[in-house]
């Protein structure tokens, strides 16, 4: 059966069981939001111990990622000018790994760099409240 064929029956099976409705998420009408029991809260000491843990990960990786480099790929070099196919297979672990290694230093680089600006960020958006608080024209009713 083709991709299309196939795509069409389970498009039709889907409409048969539902048809097409709009459907809104709504709260339920008795209650409002949050039940008070809220299971996620973040705070800034929790996401400075997050980019700091993702900081020292991606300074242990720079140092000890690629300690075996240079040896691995001489001897997939040594290997390969011999005779041994084993040593393609070594160059290509090698790269695969420096490959993995790299999406992995960005990886933590992003997470340590997003958590240092979103704090930054919040710090000036709270001042940046608080200030246009105490300057608004509304302000002057309250004194």
């Amino acid at each position: 059966m083709s991709f299309e064929n196939e795509w069409g029956e389970l498009k039709r099976t889907a409409m048969e069981r539902e048809p097409s409705s709009m459907t809104l998420n709504q709260l339920p009408a008795e209650g409002g939001g949050g039940s008070g029991n809220a299971d996620l809260s973040v705070n800034q000491d929790k996401l400075g111990a997050i980019g700091n843990a993702a900081y020292s990960l991606h300074g242990r990786l720079v140092k000890d990622g690629n300690h075996a480099r240079t040896t691995t790929e001489e001897a997939a070099t040594a290997m390969s000018s011999t005779g041994f196919r084993t040593g393609a297979a070594m160059k290509t672990v090698q790269e695969t790994w420096s490959s993995q290694l790299g999406t992995l230093l960005d990886a933590c680089a992003h997470v340590s760099n997003h958590l240092d600006y979103s704090a930054a960020q919040h710090a000036r958006d709270d001042q940046e409240i608080r200030t246009a608080l105490t300057t608004s024209a509304i302000s002057r009713y309250f004194t």
